[in-house]
């Protein structure tokens, strides 16, 4: 899954260790989750979403995402 994680996270001149711990998460989570290999539950998206002021279907690209999930699938 596509996320702007990495984006907002820079803008907001975060580092990664940062960001994880105004999430409860490690910063093993967040480094896994700006590189694609692991998709934030939804409670972590929105604290995520609440640090940048955005909403999880901004910061986690949902509509991106759901266009290329359909399509794999095949229900596009």
């Amino acid at each position: 899954m596509r996320t702007r994680i990495r984006e907002y996270r820079r803008a907001a001149g975060l580092t990664q260790q940062e960001l994880a711990d105004a999430v409860y998460v490690s910063s093993r989570t967040i480094i896994s989750i700006e590189k694609g290999q692991y998709s934030p539950s939804l409670m972590l998206a929105y604290r995520m979403a609440r640090v940048f002021g955005t909403t999880v279907e901004d910061l986690c690209l949902l509509e991106e995402n759901r266009r290329i999930d359909d399509e794999e699938n095949g229900y596009a």
